[in-house]
């Protein structure tokens, strides 16, 4: 696997290879279960890998994301952040036992640290996250509402939308009021990732 042009930050080989291997088991395991659609096997890397590398940061802390499901973008941070030998604090939630399975999986086999909680989002107890992030898990209306109880002061919200962000972000402005800075996707021209602080009631 080769980076793609626009993706700034230097990628180790080893960190290559993980995620390589990371496809591999992507590949392997949604034959069983559904992680990926059959649609966008063939372009998994760029459709889902590098699509989910877009929101690493060097970020330190708590780092909740919500719904990983088949470890996007969960896992993909996750390796990268253990190739630049990040201290982060990654807590994968996922209410599916079998795609729990699969993202315990790959901590083992890719040598990640990361923490798989077996719960849904809603009867988590409040943590007090530096970073949330969710790929195609839910609106942006509810998102916020499942985020704001574990977002620290200070802390930052990374949802990755499709090609209806404004109308969702919109929507969410008539119950919330926040700071939003949307960047368009590079993988997708018409998609956005939102990168949301000081989420408030409104």
């Amino acid at each position: 696997m080769q980076a793609p042009d626009w993706y700034r930050r230097d990628v180790s080989r080893e960190t290559l290879e993980k995620l390589d291997a990371y496809a591999a088991l992507l590949r392997k395991w949604t034959v069983k279960i559904n992680l990926v659609s059959k649609a966008s096997e063939n372009d998994l890397e760029h459709r889902h890998i590098w699509d989910s590398a877009q929101i690493y940061e060097a970020q330190k802390g708590d780092w909740l994301d919500f719904g990983s499901g088949g470890g996007l973008p969960g896992v993909v941070v996750g390796v990268l952040a253990s190739g630049e030998g990040h201290d982060l604090s990654l807590k994968l939630v996922e209410s599916d036992q079998r795609k729990a399975t699969f993202l315990r999986t790959c901590a083992r086999e890719l040598e990640v640290p990361l923490e798989v909680l077996t719960q849904r989002v809603e009867s988590l107890p409040i943590h007090a996250a530096s970073t949330i992030s969710a790929r195609a898990l839910a609106s942006l209306d509810a998102l916020l509402g499942l985020a704001a109880p574990h977002l620290a002061d200070g802390g930052t919200c990374v949802f990755m939308k499709g090609e209806a962000w404004a109308q969702e972000l919109e929507a969410a402005q008539q119950n919330w009021r926040f700071s939003c800075d949307a960047t368009p996707s590079k993988t997708n021209e018409k998609a956005a990732i939102l990168w949301i602080k000081d989420i408030e009631r409104a």
